[in-house]
């Protein structure tokens, strides 16, 4: 016998061993199948249901996906032998119920089991993300579902600019630019997404040719409207999330309530001289899980107390870090990571470079987050606006 069939021998003798018919009824039972072959292998398909954790990542990303030891793990392969080799290794990090498909996946194949095709990155892609495809928190499954995703953005000038660039570099699949403003020579102290050659070219289409330019894969839609009572509900619908880099308040809160009768979250930014604030509302599952903009903002005040950038000025600077900050809850909402700033309303001062958290907590009182679904309404003749 030779060294290896002895091996195998060893591992066979003490890791349990499963036919592929018994693998579905273990996974209604609570086990986790994974499969440990590498990603060239997984491109003809994978058993459905299966965690793809290639053998070379095993160990490194197992504890983030099976967090509990105690969790039933169904190891399966090409053939059943990586998968003892596999099981051993997880054996000794701790978990306690590891087995191994006999006959691998070659095996599963032939009984006619469920097979799932995932999508693939072409060439292209995967040098372009590369570096999200390293994280195990993002990886090619990650990367996808930016790829499927759709983020519309209110304004495309001081806050729309960062994100807009982030989100296009990321690889979100299609941006929606909404603003009916053209570019003019003041806007380019801050607003990165415009240049002076395109002077007095539509936003949306200046902002456009930029996202093109930098990701040619990706959709990028434009609409040269006002955001409005009478349109909003139909430039949001169908998005993931919408960014709201809006300069004015009645497109803030038109846009905060026709999200909450949507059902999408708003990543919300405001800039002021030296001074931005950022946070996420709404997008629960049900009116008033998380707050809205109204929580925090009950009434828009007169004109006069909320001032617009070219009336009072700002940092050219100060978009890229509060538009940065936007792109970085946009992205982590598309993908369910981390926490999110709901309920929080981080502010920045730019002056002392210091950042500084208000708790926003729901307001029992508010008619937005009661869901009663109050009128779309153009407030701009009580903002003065």
């Amino acid at each position: 016998m030779s060294l290896k069939d002895q091996r195998l021998s060893e591992l066979r003798a003490r890791i349990p061993e499963i036919a592929v018919s018994d693998v579905l009824g273990l996974q209604q039972s609570g086990a986790i199948l994974i499969d440990v072959r590498e990603e060239e292998e997984t491109a003809v398909g994978i058993p459905a249901g299966a965690l793809r954790l290639p053998r070379g990542f095993l160990e490194l990303r197992i504890e983030e996906h099976v967090p509990d030891p105690a969790r039933p793990l169904l190891l399966i392969c090409a053939g059943g032998t990586r998968s003892l080799l596999a099981a051993e290794d997880l054996l000794h990090l701790g978990y306690a119920d590891v087995r191994s498909v006999s006959g691998g996946f070659s095996a599963w194949k032939a009984a006619g089991l469920p097979v799932e095709v995932p999508p693939r990155l072409d060439a292209g892609q995967r040098e372009r993300y590369r570096r999200h495809l390293t994280m195990p928190e993002v990886g090619e499954a990650g990367q996808h579902r930016l790829l499927r995703s759709s983020v519309a953005l209110i304004g495309a000038g001081g806050l729309g600019s960062p994100v807009a660039l982030y989100l296009a570099a990321a690889g979100v699949g299609r941006l929606t630019l909404i603003d009916d403003d053209r570019v003019e020579r003041s806007n380019l102290q801050r607003q990165i997404l415009h240049a002076e050659s395109r002077l007095g070219q539509d936003k949306v289409e200046s902002g456009r040719m930029a996202l093109l330019d930098l990701n040619p894969t990706i959709e990028v839609q434009t609409r040269k409207q006002r955001v409005e009572a009478a349109n909003v509900l139909d430039l949001l619908a169908g998005h993931d999330v919408v960014v709201d880099g809006s300069d004015n308040l009645p497109t803030r809160y038109l846009v905060n309530d026709a999200c909450l009768r949507l059902g999408i979250p708003v990543v919300y930014g405001a800039i002021f001289r030296f001074e931005g604030q950022v946070s996420v509302f709404g997008g629960a599952a049900a009116p008033g899980e998380r707050p809205c903009y109204r929580c925090l903002f009950p009434e828009p005040p007169p004109s006069e107390y909320a001032p617009s950038c070219a009336e009072a000025g700002v940092l050219g600077i100060l978009p890229g870090v509060i538009g940065t900050i936007m792109a970085a809850e946009t992205i982590k909402l598309l993908l369910t990571l981390g926490t999110s700033l709901s309920g929080r309303l981080l502010m920045y001062d730019g002056l002392r470079g210091e950042f500084n958290e208000l708790a926003v907590p729901v307001d029992p009182d508010c008619p937005c987050c009661s869901g009663v679904n109050p009128e779309l309404r153009d407030l701009s003749a009580v903002c003065g606006a």
